[in-house]
């Protein structure tokens, strides 16, 4: 790649689009495969990867900040230091995935019980975990790599191989499963068996594209001596991104046990399709925003903060046009999409109100997703996490208890309060952006 002149935002976001697509695409070919095998291994793949959902928030530790490093280390044309942050973000990625790897391998069954899993969904759980989680070391190598290429500006690389995973994982699936082509049926460990290996040639692909096309393999030198400093600029940019994911998942999970006594099942019924739906509506933020923060990171290292910032502002109307025209469709055809999951008509009622609380939200989780990501770019990482330990508790946590429970208003109750949060913390990270504060944030200070 030719520097950052050829970064477009475009360019960089409809493959990361894709790609995100397919990722989630692949959790769903599992759950849907099984469900023709055991409606209970179906289950215990869902709750077994709930475990690893959260060990992989370790990994952000690293692939955040590694970004962020290597993004303005490239726009300042320090190519030698982002060759050895890259070589680093490699050596922890494998380190902290072993030790995960091990953990999963040796406490699969006590990890399952913690988070409620018993019977048959435990026994499933546990052969799912030994095996996937066994090779968790993989996905986290594949995280490394996958930053790296596309701090290059090559976003289409994780794309291609993600494609070929999700082939290869559906394939395997069916056989494996099913038991076809005379093969036993293999269930929950033929999924797992599937996962693992098109992560194994996932990540061969991808270190094939890394050492010929980006660096060398010799990068690995540039971490004699050991760099202590790189070290603790990951530990300083990585832990608050680590922590604001961290928070959300658990704030969600409080959430979800505050209110599950008070919401009718219909409403929890309503809350999970409506839910599988709507996370399609801001796949297009997420690739804009992680585009940006690439575009971003080149800009502020190499010091024009000015076009960073407009940049920033460009990136943020186009997602937020896109994703507010893809709730609004959604509201339109809301009967119809909650339809593809169930004929009851007191749960598509239910789902429909929440479809148009949802367009509110849809504008404040856009404003958060392309705009943490810019400031994240320009290395400003704990603004963005103290606003989310006070809006995601005080006004997400605190409001869902007081309209849901409190209040008594149920699903709507809860959807206002998420509602909420989202635009509250989209307001902050947009004044944040346009007051400029951001600029003194970066990690390469001469260019």
């Amino acid at each position: 790649m030719s520097e950052e002149k050829n970064l477009r935002l475009w360019s960089l976001a409809w493959p990361i689009f894709i790609e995100t697509a397919l990722f989630m695409l692949l959790g769903f070919v599992d759950v849907f495969i099984l469900s023709k095998y055991d409606d209970l291994a179906a289950s215990s793949v869902g709750a077994a990867n709930q475990a690893v959902s959260i060990a992989t928030i370790v990994f952000t530790v690293v692939s955040s900040a590694s970004a962020v490093l290597i993004s303005q280390y490239l726009g300042a044309k320090k190519k030698e230091s982002a060759s050895r942050i890259a070589a680093l973000s490699i050596v922890l990625h494998l380190l902290t995935g072993l030790v995960i790897s091990a953990v999963f391998v040796l406490f699969n069954a006590p990890i399952l019980r913690f988070i409620g899993a018993e019977g048959k969904i435990l026994e499933f759980g546990a052969q799912y975990l030994s095996i996937v989680g066994g090779f968790i070391f993989l996905q986290a190598l594949m995280t490394a790599m996958s930053v790296i290429i596309r701090n290059h500006g090559m976003t289409r690389v994780s794309m291609y191989v993600t494609v070929g995973m999700n082939l290869l994982n559906t394939a395997l699936d069916t056989v494996l499963v099913l038991g076809l082509f005379g093969l036993p049926r293999m269930g929950v460990t033929g999924v797992a068996i599937a996962t693992s290996f098109s992560r194994i040639a996932g990540t061969i692909i991808l270190a094939v594209v890394l050492f010929r096309k980006i660096e060398k393999i010799s990068i690995f030198r540039l971490l004699k001596p050991f760099p202590w400093a790189d070290l603790g600029a990951i530990i300083k940019i990585g832990v608050p991104a680590a922590l604001e994911t961290f928070l959300y998942n658990l704030s969600q999970l409080v959430i979800t046990s505050m209110v599950l006594n008070c919401l009718t099942d219909n409403e929890l019924i309503a809350k999970t399709y409506v839910q599988n739906i709507t996370m399609f509506f801001y796949i297009f933020a997420v690739s804009i925003g992680q585009a940006s923060q690439i575009m971003v990171g080149h800009l502020v290292g190499a010091g024009k903060t000015e076009e960073a910032y407009r940049q920033g502002l460009v990136s943020h109307r186009r997602a937020l046009l896109i994703s507010l025209i893809v709730s609004f469709l959604g509201v339109i055809f809301r009967s119809q999409l909650l339809g593809i999951y169930t004929d009851d008509a007191a749960v598509i009622a239910l789902g429909a109100g929440i479809f148009v609380i949802n367009f509110f939200l849809e504008f404040g989780r856009t404003t958060n997703l392309v705009m943490i990501a810019c400031l994240r770019g320009a290395g400003d990482v704990y603004f963005p996490t103290a606003c989310a330990i006070f809006s995601m508790w005080v006004i997400s946590v605190g409001g869902s208890f007081l309209f849901a429970v409190a209040f008594g208003w149920g699903i709507y109750g809860l959807w206002i309060a998420l509602a909420a949060d989202e635009v509250f913390r989209g307001i902050l990270m947009l004044l944040r952006w346009r007051s400029g504060k951001w600029k003194t944030k970066r990690v390469v200070k001469e260019v």
